[in-house]
């Protein structure tokens, strides 16, 4: 009896509709629906991060992957030299390595030009010369030139006052040009969030919350406000406590490995895919992923790349997607940075988790373009 009845629930979950990989699919029914599974789960995956670790030293990189689409129909550059020309652009990338390799942190423009210049730059760069493997992939957005929204997916948040298409609209893609992951569920760390004033989970104090204000401005506040966030604001993300503020590491980040503070099941000293964002001087939003990263080094980077105030996003290789979008011919979405576990139309059809869409800006309020 016991087996048919984990056989029915496996079948069920698994026969409902989701975007996520099998592998994943059927690890989150474990995690759910087995007794201790959360805690058996948590400690398979710190073995094998833990015997996959990265490991010092080893070969150097001879070369950077290319990212982004260029700058399709446009004159507009992110060369040092233009950004001196524009205050609000960010400066490269300081390297971090003694003989850096060709085109590393310098920024380039990816996707059509909006009002003449480039609304979305993307760079790479070696975040840790004691690690010569790893990568940080950077995305900056410049506000004057986007707007962001943010959707509810399939089945986060658990209880979304409208769910709405789970996916980029169809109505919105001519003006789509990027989309990244959200933060963590809200099941580890209560991370509530909030669309067109309305509540999907409380917001919870002592959060990290990313808000898009009606006027198109982006923030990033450590909430102590109640559950919703009142006039002015069109959406709400929380994801845990904030890792940058005033342009320093939160003095509270840890390499305990038995604190799940900054990632449910893996704590953050594993060594895991990590993503985060962060606000420059300028009010610009910044996103990074990066591999093999613990909540400290994520922290370091985007303290690194210019992020005064910064937050995790989700953690672990299943979840870390940034996509890029073109429109020479049709709609050309690009990852950047490499997740073979998801497609590049993730978010062009309905998803599980909740995500960020980034627009062409256009005068007016921000609302989600649920249509």
């Amino acid at each position: 009896m016991v087996i048919a009845v984990a056989a029915f629930s496996y079948s069920a979950w698994m026969l409902a509709p989701t975007s996520e990989p099998f592998g994943a699919r059927s690890v989150e029914w474990i995690r759910a629906k087995l007794p201790f599974g959360n805690q058996v789960v948590d400690e398979v995956e710190h073995v094998y991060y833990t015997v996959n670790a990265p490991k010092k030293g080893g070969p150097q990189l001879t070369k950077l992957p290319v990212i982004g689409l260029g700058n399709p129909g446009g004159t507009s550059t992110a060369s040092t030299k233009g950004a001196k020309k524009d205050p609000t652009w960010p400066p490269p990338i300081k390297p971090v390595f003694p003989h850096p390799l060709k085109g590393e942190g310098q920024w380039r423009p990816t996707g059509p030009p909006v009002n003449g210049g480039p609304p979305i730059l993307v760079t790479t760069y070696r975040p840790d010369v004691n690690y010569p493997q790893l990568l940080a992939y950077v995305g900056w957005f410049d506000q004057s030139r986007t707007a962001i929204a943010f959707y509810p997916g399939r089945y986060e948040p658990p209880h979304a006052a409208v769910r709405g298409p789970m996916m980029v609209p169809v109505s919105q893609r001519q003006r789509l040009l990027a989309t990244f992951n959200a933060g963590f569920i809200y099941a580890d760390g209560h991370n509530g969030s909030t669309d067109n004033g309305q509540v999907n989970e409380p917001l919870k104090d002592g959060n990290a919350t990313l808000i898009g204000y009606q006027d198109g401005r982006i923030g990033i506040v450590d909430w102590h406000g109640g559950p919703n966030t009142g006039p002015g604001v069109a959406w709400a993300r929380q994801s845990l406590a904030p890792i940058v503020w005033n342009g320093k590491l939160n003095p509270e980040l840890n390499t305990d490995p038995n604190s799940s503070q900054w990632g449910y099941t893996l704590g953050g000293v594993t060594r895991v895919w990590r993503t985060g964002v962060g606000v420059d001087r300028h009010g610009n939003l910044i996103y990074v992923a990066a591999n093999d990263q613990t909540v400290i080094s994520i922290a370091q980077i985007l303290q690194h790349v210019g992020a005064v105030r910064a937050m995790e996003f989700d953690i672990n290789p299943e979840w870390h997607t940034f996509i890029t979008y073109g429109h020479i011919h049709g709609l050309d979405p690009r990852q950047v940075g490499p997740n073979p576990m998801q497609a590049n139309t993730r978010y062009l059809v309905p998803d599980d988790r909740d995500f960020f869409a980034v627009y062409s800006r256009s005068p007016g309020p921000i609302t989600v373009p649920f249509g």
